[in-house]
């Protein structure tokens, strides 16, 4: 959690999506480092946001050798199997600019802890910027899920008759269809994005909510304590409102747990079919279709990486979802 909210602090590449691209030092290992030469671009702007990263007006050059000329310099680039040397003056740097201001601020050397994609972006910064989609997906998926579900199984549970009937047939209805292929649909139907996903995959995970608070409505409205309520007037909207849904509030975060789970799971299928979150930005499901074919390439930690924090966070919200219903568990 708290990765994903200082996901730019904490990545080492801190522009927007972490999308600074580098195609001569595309696929590198963990651990590469390289020389990079930082060339101001004609009316660039700066901008620096804690939370939605940098918009930055340098374009980055990973470079092999430098040679100083008496108005500039000479570089080759990282990857060019030629002595072919491009000249750069001065005059592209600000006004003022010397060899010593330029080997202190426009000359790094950059380093690549888990190496580069294959489109030479840095790959930690990516799985870290990533688990932003990951966790948000999970947190809107369940709140919409229970919005829906609480209301529709609350109503279906205490009212009964009717409305118990057609809401059992649109549950019934919604389950039958495979939870995969309702999310390609309504993902299709709402258009390819960000929010489009969050909204699909919380649409068709209501119905197990809806069935553990129709349950649980029918049993606990029987209770005498429920019956006196009646008795002396009060609306069904107060007694379904703070006599019979705080009841069942342990329940619902177990469910809730493991829903976040399956929103997660979701989500990195459709990035893995490309009808999820699209790039630049990044999305663990999308990182693992980028790359699943370097398995087969000698670099399968490309796939292997971004498929080890899918499992890892699902692992986690089940682990965690199993502590909650062993707390709650009235018979232990």
């Amino acid at each position: 959690m708290c990765i994903a909210i200082f996901a730019y602090p904490l990545a080492p590449d801190k522009t927007k999506y972490a999308n600074q691209m580098h195609l001569s030092i595309h696929s590198q290992p963990p651990g590469f480092e390289s020389q990079m030469l930082l060339v101001p671009q004609k009316n660039g702007i700066r901008k620096q946001h804690f939370f939605t990263g940098n918009l930055n007006p340098d374009e980055e050059i990973p470079v092999e050798e430098i040679r100083w000329l008496a108005n500039g310099l000479e570089f080759k680039r990282v990857g060019n199997a030629t002595d072919y040397f491009e000249t750069l003056s001065f005059e592209q740097f600000p006004e003022g600019t010397t060899k010593s201001v330029i080997e202190k601020n426009h000359i790094k050397t950059k380093k690549f802890y888990l190496g580069t994609d294959k489109y030479g972006r840095d790959l930690l910064s990516r799985l870290i910027i990533g688990s932003r989609i990951s966790i948000s997906i999970g947190f809107v998926a369940v709140i919409i899920s229970l919005l829906i579900g609480i209301f529709l199984g609350a109503l279906a549970g205490y009212f009964g008759g009717w409305i118990d009937s057609l809401i059992m047939w649109l549950i019934n209805v919604v389950w039958s269809i495979p939870t995969l292929l309702m999310v390609i649909a309504i993902t299709l139907a709402l258009g390819k994005g960000f929010w489009q996903v969050f909204v699909a995959v919380g649409l068709t995970m209501w119905v197990e909510v809806a069935r553990l608070v129709r349950g649980q409505v029918k049993v606990t409205k029987e209770q005498i304590y429920i019956q006196a309520a009646k008795a002396l007037g009060f609306s069904s909207f107060r007694i379904l409102l703070k006599h019979v849904l705080p009841l069942l509030l342990a329940p619902l975060i177990v469910i809730s747990a493991a829903n976040f789970a399956s929103a997660i799971l979701m989500e990195s299928g459709l990035s893995f079919l490309g009808i999820g979150a699209q790039p630049p930005m990044p999305s663990w499901g999308g990182m693992v279709k980028d790359h699943f074919r370097y398995l087969l390439l000698g670099k399968p930690y490309l796939a292997l990486l971004p498929g080890l924090a899918i499992m890892s966070l699902v692992l986690a919200f089940m682990l965690l979802g199993n502590s909650l219903r062993d707390a709650f568990d009235v018979r232990r």
